[in-house]
Formats: C-alpha cells, structure tokens, sequence
C-alpha cells in the first residue's frame, strides 16, 4: 500500500495554528491530482492534542498516510481533509522536554460563541475520538477520487462526505495545517507540562 505525505501548499501562503514543534500539519491549496507541486515538511518529534466542543465542516475527506520526521522515520496517520472549517471552543497543547524539565504551550481560541474557523484543513492524526455526523457520505472510495483538493494515491481506500459535524472532539496528530486559520480570541500561555486539552 502506497501512502500520501503531508504536503504544503502550491504558494507557500500558509498560516500556521503555533504549536512549540517545527510544524502543525497539513495542507490544501492543490494537490499532484491538480498538477501542483507539493512541498513535504518534516514533522518535529512531539505529537500534540486538538480539542474542540464542536467541529463543523464542508468538504471532508480521510485515507492514509504517513508524516516523515526529521529523522526520516516515517509516522502513520490518518489524513483529514476539510475544506471549510468551523471549530468552537478550540484547544491545542504540546509537551516538550527541555535541559529545564517539561515545558507545555497551551493555545485556545474560539469561545464564547466566535468559533475559530480554517480553510483547507489538513490534520495528520493518530486518534480522534467525538460524537460524529457526517452529510451523503462515500466510505470505500478510491483516495485518487475523493471530493477535496487534496487526494491520496489510486488504490488506497478513503471516505468522503459533503459535511461533516463532529461534537466533543478529542484528537492526537503529527501535524495540522490550513491555507488560512482564523484563531478568534487566541490565548497562547506556557505551563509546566501538566495541562493538557484533554
């Protein structure tokens, strides 16, 4: 089984959801099925949460893939496409090891009511966990054919959905990147490494 790398977009214009490690994740302008040229990234050696009370997204797709490291060691993951996201309640935290002891970065944004929003996103997970819902949903299709700009290799299997709802999201990734990502009332703080999103 062939596997998609995490790419960057055709234009390089990617605004990155700041997580304390050399990435956060994927994605989307336009894919090799597009005729781009996409730019791999090396993942840092931390995987980090996602949390959100409520996900709402237009243009879902998911297949394999996997998120090479700096040391060339390939991570498997799940590679969630979205196109036009909404997440309230939004929280990312990371732990990293420091010569001082454990250092954490917690980011939220999206409360009260003023959801953080992403265009072309792309997560590169290892668990998701929430109560999902998704509209006129294709599971078995082709990657190569799915209905996001991003696509993976022909062959592989992958689902699709026109809309996709997902409440009490609790997520594990490599990565996660946006062409744009709008952090409404971000709040980015360091602590000792014992807060977490979840």
């Amino acid at each position: 089984m062939k596997f998609r790398t995490l790419t960057g977009t055709h234009t390089g214009r990617i605004v990155l959801a700041a997580v304390p490690v050399a990435v956060v994740s994927s994605l989307l302008m336009a894919g090799v099925a597009n005729g781009a040229v996409p730019v791999s990234f090396a993942v840092s050696g931390s995987q980090f949460q996602i949390s959100a009370s409520q996900l709402d997204g237009t243009g879902f797709s998911q297949y394999a893939g996997v998120a090479p490291d700096t040391a060339g060691k390939q991570h498997q993951v799940a590679i969630a496409n979205i196109a036009s996201a909404n997440l309230s309640d939004l929280c990312q935290s990371v732990t990293t090891d420091t010569p001082l002891g454990k250092v954490g970065l917690l980011i939220t944004a999206g409360g009260g009511g003023k959801p953080a929003s992403a265009t072309d996103l792309q997560i590169g997970m290892t668990d998701l966990k929430g109560d999902s819902t998704f509209g006129h949903i294709r599971i078995g299709v082709d990657a190569s054919t799915v209905n996001t700009k991003e696509k993976g290799s022909a062959g592989d299997f992958a689902q699709d959905a026109d809309t996709v709802t997902i409440t009490g999201l609790q997520q594990t990734a490599w990565s996660t990147q946006a062409s744009v990502f709008t952090l409404t009332g971000m709040h980015v703080q360091l602590t000792d490494g014992s807060k977490g999103c979840f």
